[in-house]
């Protein structure tokens, strides 16, 4: 029986980028899939019950392992993006956590084929 791996992390370029406290744009970072305490260790958190909104901030920033050059991603790091961005995080999560890949499927107008296609930086790298 041939063995199969399943990934676990995926690359992502956000769309406008974060830009840290010396100037730098980080736009190319990966995420990995979320284990259920990711999900749950967030609402012991005080800014998520007086603010459930606040939930996902918390859940990105457990889960982004990498962003550009950056150390390390937090709570302060995601709470700065762009909204642009983090709308962007949001549905990058829903979907490799729910369908196992980055690819976001598309219907073509004229014939109705859908086809699979991976986010792909608008410019270039």
């Amino acid at each position: 029986m041939a063995s199969s791996s399943l990934q676990t992390e995926f690359e992502f370029t956000l769309p406008r980028g974060y830009v840290d406290s010396q100037g730098n744009l980080h736009r190319v970072g990966r995420m990995r899939l979320a284990r259920a305490i990711d999900e749950i260790a967030p609402q012991r958190d005080p800014s998520v019950r007086d603010n459930p909104a606040y939930l996902s901030i918390a859940i990105l920033a457990r889960v982004i392992t990498q962003l550009g050059d950056l150390g390390e991603v937090n709570v302060k790091t995601v709470e700065n993006m762009f909204t642009t961005d983090l709308a962007y995080l949001q549905d990058f999560y829903r979907r490799i956590n729910e369908n196992g890949s980055a690819a976001r499927e598309i219907t073509c107008p004229q014939c109705g084929t859908v086809i699979q296609v991976e986010d792909t930086p608008a410019g270039g790298s």
